[in-house]
């Protein structure tokens, strides 16, 4: 992809999808491709990124939100139903992560990030 398909892409995502589609403007831009809103069958992530063989399964958090475990486990069951890695993005200063949460993703090999 060269550098303008990338950033059109980038733009179209962030305009069609709001902050969920410039995180994965984010993803584009490291050279993955993106599906948004992806169905699993435990629900849907707000979208699957593929780079090779890596297959991301990603949630983004955004607005004033504690983010507990049960969050964190249900992003890990959905991964786990399309054999993929999850990640849950922290989106602004707004979400807050609580210890049992931060445990939780220790425990189930989720990966958290926070993005601003």
């Amino acid at each position: 992809m060269t550098l303008a398909e990338i950033v059109f892409t980038k733009k179209k995502l962030a305009e069609k999808y709001g902050v969920e589609g410039k995180v994965a403007g984010r993803y584009v831009e490291a050279g993955y491709s993106v599906k948004m809103k992806f169905p699993t069958p435990k629900g849907t992530v707000s979208f699957v990124a593929k780079k090779e063989s890596t297959i991301l399964a990603v949630d983004v958090i955004y607005g004033s939100v504690n983010v507990g475990r049960s969050m964190v486990e249900t992003i890990a069951e959905k991964a786990r139903s399309i054999n993929a890695k999850p990640i849950l993005v922290l989106y602004g200063s707004g979400p807050v992560l609580l210890d049992d949460a931060k445990t939780a993703a220790r425990e189930l090999g989720v990966e958290i990030r926070r993005v601003r």
